[in-house]
């Protein structure tokens, strides 16, 4: 590698040893382009969390040198945190013309404006400071999704985002092998590679195998059909919509991002549905069953998806009968595996007959296995190979197979958050990190709750709280009231009277130990009666409760 006068570096700081949150940083010079910029689903632990979004402090910092933001395609996980972002770091934003569309929602649902957005086609190329980034056509599980080839006076860089071989996709736009092999024989300094289906073997089925398997089960429906799916899956809807026609159904969507998502493409034209085809859900009861089939959210058991709430009889147009058929056409996402079973349980508690992965193939992955990935390094057979997307154990399954293809081990990166990898003259090396992490949102609220908030949640989930009141006279400083016990989640306070007739008693003798109480004395009484009353409880039951002592003057 010759000498540049700047070093490319490029900086993970999401999707990596994770499934979502991508976003990955490049940066020369004093230029800095942004791939993706995706949330991921909260954690069994992050209780009351609604969504994970990467911390862009490095980006903030670094703001008057941010070029753009370049997107691979709209799924959450790679565009999910833009309103987010776009707050604190403006900048214009490229990508296909669906892909745009739904950023555009996400942007008017927050009441963010003025953002400019340019819609790029497969093969079109975009200037941005020193980088000249070409986009490139790849099959996935949702339309307009490209790589890109970023191109800097170091050398370049094949990102190939979310993508699989599909040699029959419903669109007939099949992923462009052509321009993959045309960079790698011009030369590839390095690859970023998605790495989520690497442990698979074999390549990933074509979506049209969906639409077989369908037909099967429409043409033997005797009721309503039910499928759940994600509503960014626009092909397969198609598909649906299709046998919709053929069998003479009528098709509703329910739920908010599936019905939102349905209007996008349909403006787009990217989704077809004749005249008549299309019904609302106030109108479900105006057909017989044998005509319907209702699209809905909820293929991840999601607690207040359409689906869901079918389930438990909770949704206010549709509960789910024994007649129906309920398909659920999708994988479980990782952490998700317990939601999705409780669903699927509770559907067959009502009676439907429930068709799912593990028993047809109603779900096929929009990811690469791994001889479709042995195809791309062979045609980029880049010099560098960094592996994302994906949990540890998948990024060193694909070093693991990039090392079986004859690449050098040195020229293998597996990166992990916040990791700047400089690429220059001197080959590949580490330098430095950068801060990175995870920013919660709750509700209105952006990085407000953090890992303290979290703990007290457990420890309040776990263990319950016991609350004592103390007044205090203002004039005199004895007690003047209490103590009073108010439990919540810990224990049944008529029912275990003898234990908070202890739990009083405890209280009383830490306060016979002073005289008066003055303001200044608060916080050591307040500690002395936390401590007293772990133990005493302990003791007891062997629980552990959160204490809170309130003084009160009175």
């Amino acid at each position: 590698m010759a000498e540049f006068p700047s070093k490319l570096r490029i900086i993970p700081l999401g999707g990596v040893d994770e499934i979502g949150k991508n976003i990955t940083v490049f940066e020369y010079g004093d230029d800095i382009i942004v791939v993706d910029c995706g949330s991921i689903f909260p954690k069994e632990d992050m209780l009351g969390i609604d969504l994970v979004i990467p911390d862009v402090t490095y980006l903030v910092r670094n703001r008057d040198r941010v070029r753009g933001l370049l997107l691979t395609h709209g799924h959450e996980d790679h565009i999910g945190a833009i309103p987010y972002v776009m707050r604190q770091i403006p900048m214009p934003i490229y990508g296909t013309r669906l892909t745009l569309a739904l950023v555009e929602n996400k942007l008017r649902e927050h009441r963010i404006s003025g953002i400019p957005m340019q819609v790029i086609q497969p093969k079109d190329t975009v200037q941005l400071g020193s980088f000249t980034v070409q986009f490139i056509k790849v099959s996935h599980s949702i339309a307009g999704a490209v790589a890109m080839a970023i191109t800097t006076p170091a050398g370049t860089v094949i990102v190939t985002g979310d993508f699989k071989v599909d040699y029959t996709p419903i669109d007939g736009v099949v992923t462009d092998l052509n321009t993959f092999a045309a960079w790698g024989s011009r030369g590839v300094l390095a690859m970023l590679c998605e790495s989520t289906n690497v442990e698979r073997p074999g390549y990933t089925m074509s979506e049209r195998k969906i639409g077989e398997t369908f037909n099967s089960y429409f043409r033997d429906a005797a009721g309503r059909i039910i499928i759940a799916m994600f509503a960014s899956n626009i092909h397969r809807i198609q598909q649906v919509v299709d046998l919709c026609v053929q069998y003479h159904r009528r098709i509703c969507f329910i739920g908010r991002s599936m019905v939102n998502n349905m209007k996008v493409a349909m403006t787009l034209g990217e989704l077809k549905i004749p005249v008549g085809c299309y019904i609302e859900a106030d109108d479900l009861d105006d057909f017989p069953d044998n005509e319907i089939v209702v699209l809905t959210t909820g293929s991840q058991g999601e607690p207040m998806s359409g689906l869901t709430r079918m389930a438990y009889s909770e949704h206010r147009k549709l509960q789910i009968r024994s007649t129906d058929l309920v398909i659920l056409s999708a994988s479980p996402i990782p952490g998700n595996e317990v939601l999705v079973s409780r669903v699927i349980n509770q559907l067959y508690r009502c009676g439907a007959q429930v068709v799912y992965k593990a028993i047809a193939d109603v779900h096929v992955s929009g990811h690469a296995c791994q001889e479709e990935l042995k195809l791309i390094h062979t045609l980029v057979h880049p010099k560098v190979f960094i592996p994302v997307h994906g949990e540890f154990r998948m990024l060193c399954q694909h070093a693991k197979l990039a090392k079986s293809m004859g690449m050098d081990p040195d020229n293998i990166i597996i990166p992990e958050l916040g990791q700047i990898i400089e690429l220059g003259g001197n080959g590949v090396h580490i330098a430095g990190a950068v801060p990175t992490g995870a920013i919660m949102v709750d509700g209105l609220g952006i990085g407000d709750v953090g890992n303290v908030v979290l703990r007290d949640r457990k420890h309040l989930a776990q263990d319950g709280l016991i609350i004592v009141v103390i007044g205090v006279s203002r004039e005199t400083g004895l007690i003047s009231s209490g103590p009073e016990i108010i439990s919540r989640g810990f224990v049944y306070v008529r029912e275990n009277e003898e234990l908070i007739e202890g739990v009083k008693q405890v209280v009383q003798n830490v306060l016979s130990q002073y005289s008066t109480i003055e303001t200044s004395d608060w916080t050591p009484i307040k500690n002395r009666i936390k401590d007293d009353l772990h133990r005493y409880l302990f003791e007891c039951i062997k629980r552990n409760p959160m204490i809170l002592p309130i003084i009160m003057e009175t």
